[in-house]
């Protein structure tokens, strides 16, 4: 249960200063974010051991981005190719989201212009292998820093929970570019990785 994915509480008052100032001039767009928050709330408090098809994890990160979006306007773009992944894998719920979180919260935040979050995923070897990609931004402070690490332990120990060996997160970071890199056994079942 410790180990369970939280949304961090900023996105929550974010969301909500968003929705408020929406909901006079566009009630529509008000009511879709209501029901994203929601939709992810529900998927936060789901029993830790749970696992959903990963076409619902995706469904969540888009509700997500969709939220963060309304916020950020075109300062967020993002770049999805992930018509590779079989959608029927089963992976724990917000596994996604938190990295995602973090990309926005580091790169695309502070940034004046903005920037774009790269979303790929692809089969590797049996594998799934899903890349999120941000801006680096050179600027973030040391409570920036402890919350992406924080964030990143704990997908570590959810993925070494869940996979053992066979699942991992790698970073990669360039002069212009934050990569995180998330892989896990293809698995459609309950089965052991060891199996």
């Amino acid at each position: 249960q410790a180990l369970q994915s939280r949304i961090r509480p900023h996105f929550l008052f974010n969301s909500m200063n968003t929705i408020a100032s929406l909901v006079h001039a566009e009630p529509g767009q008000a009511e879709a974010a209501v029901e994203n928050l929601a939709d992810l709330f529900r998927a936060s408090l789901s029993d830790a051991r749970a696992r959903i098809p990963l076409h619902e994890e995706l469904d969540l990160c888009r509700r997500y981005l969709s939220i963060e979006a309304l916020r950020l306007g075109d300062r967020l773009r993002q770049h999805w190719q992930v018509d590779a992944l079989p959608g029927d894998a089963l992976v724990p719920p917000l596994l996604l989201q938190p990295l995602l979180e973090n990309a926005v919260y580091h790169g695309i935040e502070p940034r004046t212009e903005g920037g774009r979050i790269d979303i790929e995923g692809q089969r590797e070897d049996g594998d799934i292998v899903i890349r999120i990609r941000n801006p680096l931004n050179g600027h973030s402070g040391q409570g920036h820093a402890n919350g992406n690490r924080i964030a990143l332990d704990n997908i570590r120990q959810r993925l070494a929970a869940l996979y053992g060996r066979h699942g991992g997160l790698h970073i990669d970071r360039d002069d212009r570019h934050y990569t995180t890199t998330l892989r896990f056994p293809y698995q459609t079942d309950h089965e052991d990785p060891d199996r």
